[in-house]
């Protein structure tokens, strides 16, 4: 029997592979989301967590980064 599963593909750095499977360890996201982990650089997830995923960095882009203002002589 085939058991199919509609999934995306990620390709990342290992470092934000990394921090990927922590997440779904975590179930930070209110779930686990990652049906398979391929190789070092590529994961295949559930694709309705690709929304959350992209808010929640997002937010950590706006977390770690400063407005750059120009200096007013």
């Amino acid at each position: 029997m085939v058991n199919l599963l509609k999934g995306v593909l990620v390709e990342c750095d290992p470092a934000m592979k990394q921090f990927l499977l922590h997440l779904d360890e975590t179930l930070a996201l209110g779930r686990k989301f990652i049906f398979h982990d391929l190789d070092d650089t590529h994961l295949f997830i559930s694709p309705d967590i690709v929304e959350v995923l992209q808010a929640k960095f997002d937010d950590m882009m706006d977390q770690i980064s400063f407005p750059l203002h120009e200096k007013s002589n």
